[in-house]
């Protein structure tokens, strides 16, 4: 899909990771097209799902994955009350720790012979968490959009995904049908006699010798 958007009206909300992007022509994992490169601004258009539809300064759109564009900071405002900061890490650490805790729980419970497994399993379930500190790096992961969130402290920026946008879901299996027997074969008819005059004889002629 083309725009006449120019350079000059162009304005990025958002610029491709520095792994770069798999691109699409449209939401379906079937019709691929150029990769964007690293750090490439684009302006995000639309989103249908996991998807997002992009634009680029030329003019060029494609479909990407919308939940790693890494989003443009705006400018100051002029006035008024701070800005709070964006992706915020601090609701995931709280998600995290609770979560964990509910965890330790949980296991101690099972350690000490308070609890059974089966108390276990359903304490636990359901649980999903996942944090990973290296110095003032962190690592966190989102499970409401399924992705991993890296952070220095400050903000939060999209790091990776659990899988591709609007991957379809597994078809259930099916029960397996019962086969039709196939029918029996007739009996073959009996064969008639050939339609026509009798069978030849051989008759001796008088005189002949014979009986």
């Amino acid at each position: 899909m083309t725009s006449t958007t120019g350079p000059a009206d162009f304005h990025p909300t958002h610029v491709v990771p520095r792994e770069g992007l798999p691109a699409w022509e449209e939401p379906e994992l079937s019709r691929p097209t150029a990769a964007l490169d690293p750090f490439l601004p684009v302006r995000l258009l639309s989103r249908r799902g996991e998807w997002g539809e992009i634009l680029c300064a030329n003019g060029w759109s494609a479909w990407v994955d919308g939940r790693l564009l890494v989003p443009v900071p705006e400018p100051p405002p002029t006035g008024g009350p701070p800005p709070s900061r964006a992706g915020d890490a601090l609701p995931l650490l709280a998600h995290g720790a609770e979560a964990l805790e509910r965890y330790r729980q949980a296991a101690t419970g099972l350690a000490s012979g308070r609890t059974d497994s089966e108390a276990f399993r359903r304490a636990t379930r359901g649980l999903r968490a996942g944090i990973v500190i290296d110095g003032e790096s962190v690592w966190l992961y989102e499970e409401a959009t399924g992705r991993w969130m890296y952070g220095d402290g400050t903000a939060l920026v999209a790091y990776a995904v659990g899988e591709g946008p609007g991957v379809p879901a597994e078809p259930e299996p099916r029960e397996p049908q019962e086969q039709p027997h196939p029918p029996e074969p007739e009996p073959p008819e009996p064969q008639k006699p050939p339609v026509g005059h009798e069978p030849t004889r051989i008759v001796t002629p008088p005189g002949s010798g014979g009986p």
